[in-house]
């Protein structure tokens, strides 16, 4: 078989396997003539059901075959078919029919729900019981041009079908339709269609697609109704004109729409317009058609003996690959190749007779339960198109183009339908249409089967092809030029794939070259540094394997067993159905998916075969790196699927790794290096096969008694490489190979390592990983400059990350970092081993002097202080952690402030105590690291008294920073808004060395973030502090009606203002915001926000407090009351009237104007105001128009009540009680006319109540 894709009419042949299908023997040699001599004899039909297979040939035989199940301890083994009958089903000649060959066994219909099977041979039909074939019902029918449209949407071959019910079925007679129902009794004919000349048909439910020889119809078998679809030829212009795609009545007389022939053209007696008829059995209907008396105008029920066979196309079979070499000529009425292929035929003008239409064979199957598949064409020579409709007719799908007019259609996959076999090897929802057609290729004409998908869309681009032919044996049962006939048959066969077993089976791998049980270790390698270690490796190796024995007792047999095991499992998933039957010659084979493993595998074979050039080589790693991108990305649905992408995944990079290792001429670019690595580590390699590659490394493997399992095509890939590398390759050391070799495994053994964990990884692959890692990175790190650290990306670094996150091969590492003299590299060894003595003794030995060749300490402090968050030994951390701090006080405070140390947590009193004692200058940085740093808000009053120390105790002792204070005052009061804040400001101008300054913006930082502290404790301690300091002369702050002139008012202002919001103090906070620092907005925020607005971005970290809340709107009213007159109260009078003025226009909301105009001067001009008054009267007359609004709204509202209450008291009528003695209630006469009177007295009164102004109970 070959398969091939192609998206052009012109392709070669490809290696088998890349198509999506391939063929697998089915039946091969049949004795299709009873004697051997005739040749010409060919296969029409094909059915298979319960290990029965039913032939149907030319020669008007029915060939039963039985099948022999297969050895079940072989698996590979096939069933055997056996003869179990030759059948010459009962066939005639057709009244009329042209001179020539019949066309024998033309249709195999099985019913096995009722275990029948009808055959239709030379245009007769016949029944027979299953599965032996024996005859039936003792009728047959005659003159029948199709026998099927059993409804695909039943699944017949299922279980839990009554056997005694029927099957419905359609009989294609040469006038008439006839809709069948086949049971274990006669069948009957439960109703009639008038359709004329019908030849095919596809039926879901009661729809059925109908052709002729000209066109495809849909036909509603139930309500007998037919929508005319398109004609199947194209150029076929002979057709009626009539409202093609609408629903036309076919039960009613010949006006309804239906075209007949002139032997048809009598009277008839009407159908029944809605499809019912009588049930008639098959036979009652035969001996009527037979014994009918001459003139009598009803047609017969199975047989129309008036009306010549059709002769308008072929019958289902004649265009198949049941004709000869010598019948595949075209019929008189077609036209020839030439002429298919050739110019467009004359016109009419030029000729008046009219051209012979093309007859093409009608084509029809059903994709989905929901569509049809129709194909049309010009000619049989030219591409056909593939038209996909729904039942109601409308166009579902994109057309599919076929390279010629096929033969015969199938479909295979696509949506759920139940005629469909189960998953196939996961591929099965993919829908494909495959096409029987004669197709010129460079070497002439070739007969096979078009492939491609119809349930994607492809949009501009051309629809991927695949080409599949038969196997050319040369014999003379498959001549190259023999058509293929291709049928979906009845039930569908379970097979097995042992490729994909072998493929993926678990194998046992031994990485050694021929394959001893341990490494052979060379102690006399070209570098002597690496002899000890290898000496250790060996000594390692012989205790781990000596401990696994003692532990460990492998029982007899084990790896055959679970060579065994992996088998079965493997088969128990590679396992799919077919019901695709593909004929040619004498043999017959099945149509079966592909398996994804055989198409990938296929694929990378095909670009292995092909690097025999440089060129060529580039061209096949890009198509290998190809396929790796397409399945990368693909998410497996079932576990053979799985197992198949992984598979492919390892063997594709291998083929890659094997190409780089030895890729002199060709290297690899940068970018293929790259992608080769990332597939390789997604492909789940075990890493030891990879280092099994290479030489230099493989002794350094450890392997246990167990060895390694891999898929066994990555075995056998694998050894067969080490078999044929050169000998004495294994003695050459790690400096032998080149840099680009190198640097390969520094990243794949890198990122191997972040497997750790993992619990499908043995330990053994990170042994061996972390030792070629370590050998691999100090080879590498030679090259580093003495002293330069581990930046980020080098080398240096990537060791130190190994060593840090440790190795498992301990002492093995330990050797090899003495042998290269790193001991900087060997201290961070026995830090990850918490090894606390020897990591500080290594250190120590360094700074001391002691020669390490790295000479990449650097900043010793810095580790230490790392190293000391990882040790629980209290004592020592204390120790350095002291000695720490009185070196560097940042990195000593961080040691006691981690929290993530595993040491006992030490108390912050006790390490505040501590500092104080041993490290003073480190005390600020602790409490600070708690409070800004941790968010630790325990200190911040205890941080807060320590800056107000520093700032205060600067302010008492230097009358420089004094004045500096108050100039900034001066300065910050000078700006012109809008001025930022005063933090800000402050900020902005403080020098960056002044500890002073530094300390202050710390100490308003906490005061204005959103920390908890002792306001009043704060207050009280900036007071007595401050009050030491003299009064400063000529300073005034302007507080009006002789409030007290305190140092805090006038050198801490912004502190004291943030307290008196904190103390919800709001008139004393305005009157510093605005007389003091002239900060007219921040005033403005505080009246609307209260005290978070001296606190901005810190609005989420705010407690909640009373101090925190927003103002209520009554507090807001009166804050902007009090800001009005701090602003009244302005020394200069231009800013006192822009202020003022400003704050009336934007927030005039806030005031009365009543208020406003007793406090505003007299003096002052109206415009100043004039904004203020014109918003508040519009406000005033806006609430005075809205109040007449409402009540106007309320006086209605009585009114409709009022109303409500008269109508609601005259409807129920006055309630008279006689008292004791009476009666009751009274409806009499007197009463009523009593109760009348009420009412309108009550609707007057009411009235007047309303017109008055009065309220409902007022």
């Amino acid at each position: 078989m070959a398969s091939e894709p192609h998206r052009n009419h012109r392709a070669t042949t490809a290696p088998p396997g890349i198509g999506p299908f391939d063929l697998r023997p089915l039946l091969h040699g049949v004795p299709l003539s009873e004697n051997g001599d005739d040749e010409d004899i060919q296969i029409n039909c094909v059915e298979y059901l319960d290990g029965n297979l039913y032939v149907g040939t030319t020669a008007s035989e029915l060939l039963h075959f039985f099948g022999i199940p297969p050895d079940p301890a072989d698996p590979n083994q096939s069933p055997t078919f056996i003869l179990a009958s030759r059948l010459k089903p009962a066939s005639s000649e057709a009244t009329g029919a042209s001179s020539g060959p019949r066309p024998g066994v033309q249709q195999i219909l099985l019913l096995p729900r009722v275990a029948k099977a009808c055959v239709l041979c030379n245009s007769t039909v016949s029944f027979y019981s299953l599965p032996e074939l024996s005859p039936v019902f003792g009728t047959t029918v005659r003159n029948c041009n199709w026998i099927g449209g059993v409804d695909l949407n039943e699944d017949l071959t299922g279980p839990g079908h009554d056997r005694s019910g029927s099957v419905t079925i359609l009989l294609h007679l040469n006038r008439k339709i006839r809709v069948v129902r086949i049971g274990d009794d006669a069948p009957r004919v439960y109703r009639t269609i008038d359709y004329a000349g019908s030849t095919l048909s596809v039926r879901r439910d009661s729809f059925a697609c109908v052709a002729d020889s000209r066109s495809y119809a849909l036909v509603d078998i139930d309500r007998q109704l037919k929508i005319p679809l398109m004609s199947i030829s194209s150029l076929d212009d002979s057709q009626p004109g009539g409202p093609f795609g609408q629903a036309q009545n076919i039960a009613g007389p010949p006006d309804g729409g239906l075209f007949r022939s002139a032997s048809t053209a009598s009277p008839r007696p009407s159908t029944d317009t809605h499809g019912h008829s009588r049930s008639t059995s098959l036979g009652d209907f035969i001996s009527r058609g037979v014994q009918r008396r001459q003139g009598e105008t009803d047609d017969p029920v199975f047989q129309d003996t008036d009306a010549p066979t059709p002769t308008r196309s072929p019958a289902p079979g004649d265009d198949g690959p049941n004709r000869t070499r010598q019948d595949r000529s075209p019929q008189p009425r077609e036209i020839s190749a030439a002429q298919a292929a050739g110019a467009n035929p004359p016109s009419r003008t030029m000729s008046p007779a009219r051209p012979e239409p093309i007859l093409l064979k009608p084509l029809i199957v059903s994709p989905t339960a929901e569509e049809f598949l129709l194909v049309t064409g010009t000619g049989p020579l030219d591409p056909g198109i593939g038209m996909f409709v729904n039942l109601d007719g409308d166009p579902t799908r994109p057309t599919l183009e076929f390279d010629r007019y096929p033969r015969e259609i199938v479909v295979d996959g696509g949506a759920a339908d139940v005629a469909s076999p189960g998953p196939s090897l996961g591929n099965a929802e993919e829908g494909y249409v495959l096409a029987s057609m004669a197709k010129e290729l460079e070497d002439g004409l070739h007969n096979g089967l078009e492939i491609q998908r119809f349930d994607v869309n492809v949009g501009e681009d051309e629809a991927e092809k695949w080409w599949l032919e038969v196997e050319n044996t040369g014999s003379k049962e498959v001549p190259g030029n023999t058509p293929i006939g291709i049928r979906s048959l009845l039930q569908s066969e379970e097979m097995h794939f042992e490729q994909i077993v072998q493929r993926l089976c678990q194998r046992r791998f031994l990485p050694f070259k021929g394959q001893s049980a341990t490494p052979t270790v060379l102690l006399k390698s070209n570098d002597s540094r690496t002899a000890l270690s290898l000496q250790r490796l060996t000594q390692e190796q012989e205790l781990f394997n000596r401990d696994e024995s003692d532990d460990e007792v492998l029982p007899p047999e084990w790896e055959t067993n679970r060579n065994k095991e992996a088998e079965e499992f493997v088969r128990r998933l590679a396992k799919t159905s077919s019901r695709l039957a593909v004929w040619a010659g004498s043999n017959i084979w099945w149509a079966v998916r592909n398996p994804l493993l055989v198409q990938l595998e296929a694929t990378l074979d095909l670009a292995a075969s092909r690097e025999q050039t440089e060129p060529k080589t580039f061209q096949s790693r890009l198509q290998i790196f190809s396929l790796l991108e397409t399945i990368r990305e693909r998410e497996p649905k079932t576990e053979l699927e799985f197992m198949t992408l992984g598979y492919i995944k390892q063997r594709a990079t291998i083929m890659l790794l094997t190409t780089f290792l030895n890729s002199t001429e060709s290297p690899f670019t940068e970018g293929q290096t790259k992608a080769m690595e990332e597939h390789l580590l997604g492909g789940d390699l075990d890493a030891r096969v990879v280092l099994s590659l290479i030489p230099a490394l493989r002794n350094g493997i450890i392997v246990s008694r167990r060895g390694i399992w891999i898929y066994g095509g990555i075995k056998t890939l694998v050894e067969d490489y080490i078999s044929r590398e050169q000998d004495g390759l294994e003695s050459q050391g790690v400096s032998s190979l080149s840099p680009s070799v190198l640097q390969f495994l520094r990243r794949f053994l890198t990122a191997t390592r972040k497997k750790k964990g993992f619990g499908s990884v043995s330990d053994e692959v990170f042994r061996t990983v972390d030792a070629s890692l370590l050998l691999v990175l100090l080879e590498l790190d030679k090259e580093t400059p003495f002293g330069q650290n581990g930046r980020s990306g080098s080398i240096r670094k990537e060791l130190y990350e190994l060593v840090d996150h440790g190795v498992d091969c301990f002492d093995r590492a330990v050797d090899l970092l003495e042998t290269y003299q790193r001991l900087f590299v060997l201290s961070r060894l026995y830090q990850h081993k918490k090894m606390a003595g020897e990591v500080l003794a290594t250190w120590r030995r360094i700074i001391e002097g002691e020669e390490d060749k790295g000479g990449e300490l650097g900043d010793g402090e810095q580790r230490i202080r790392s190293y000391l968050s990882n040790i629980s030994n209290q004592a020592l951390v204390q120790e350095y952690a002291i000695w720490l701090a009185a070196r560097n006080p940042k990195l000593g405070v961080q040691v006691f402030a981690d929290e993530k140390g595993r040491f006992p947590r030490f108390e912050h009193g006790q390490v505040v105590a501590l500092l104080r004692e041993e490290a003073p200058d480190a005390v600020a940085y602790y409490l600070e690291h708690l409070v800004f740093g941790k968010g630790n808000t325990a200190y911040v009053n205890e941080l807060i008294t320590y800056y107000l120390d520093i700032v205060i105790t600067d302010l008492q002792s230097s009358q420089d920073t004094r004045e500096m204070v108050a100039a900034s005052y001066e300065a910050y009061r000078a700006l012109h808004p809008p001025k930022p804040t005063y933090i800000r400001f402050l900020s902005d101008n403080t020098p960056p060395n002044n500890d002073v300054w530094q300390s202050r913006l710390r100490l308003l930082q906490l005061l204005s973030g959103g920390h908890d502290y002792n306001a009043a404790e704060i207050r009280r301690s900036i007071d007595e502090s401050l009050a030491t300091i003299p009064q400063p002369n000529g300073h005034s702050d302007g507080e009006p009606n002789g409030a007290s002139n305190s140092l805090r008012h006038q050198l801490l202002v912004p502190e004291s203002i943030i307290l008196a919001g904190r103390a919800r103090q709001h008139t004393d906070a305005l009157r510093l915001l605005v007389h003091r620092l002239g900060d007219y907005d921040t005033a403005v925020s505080y009246c609307i926000r209260g005290g978070a607005a001296l606190s901005p971005g810190s609005r989420s970290k705010r407690r909640h407090s009373d101090s925190s809340l927003p103002p209520t709107y009554e507090e807001q009213v009166q804050l902007f009351r009090s800001l009005l007159h701090e602003f009244l109260n302005l020394e200069d009078p231009q800013e006192k009237v822009e202020r003022t003025g400003s704050l009336l226009e934007r927030f005039g909301g806030w005031f009365d104007i009543l208020e406003v105009l007793e406090v505003i001067p007299e003096e002052w001009p109206v415009e100043t105001m004039a904004d203020f008054l014109v918003s508040g009267l519009r406000r005033l007359v806006a609430e005075r128009c809205e109040g007449m609004v409402a009540r106007a709204l309320s006086g209605a509202e009585n009114l409709r009540v009022g109303y409500e209450f008269v109508e609601a008291v005259a409807e129920k009528g006055p309630v008279v009680d006689f008292g004791e003695g009476g009666g009751g209630v009274g409806n009499g006469d007197g009463d009523g006319e009593e109760m009348m009177q009420g009412g309108q007295q009550l609707g007057e009164g009411w009235g007047e109540y309303v017109q008055a102004g009065g309220r409902l109970g007022g």
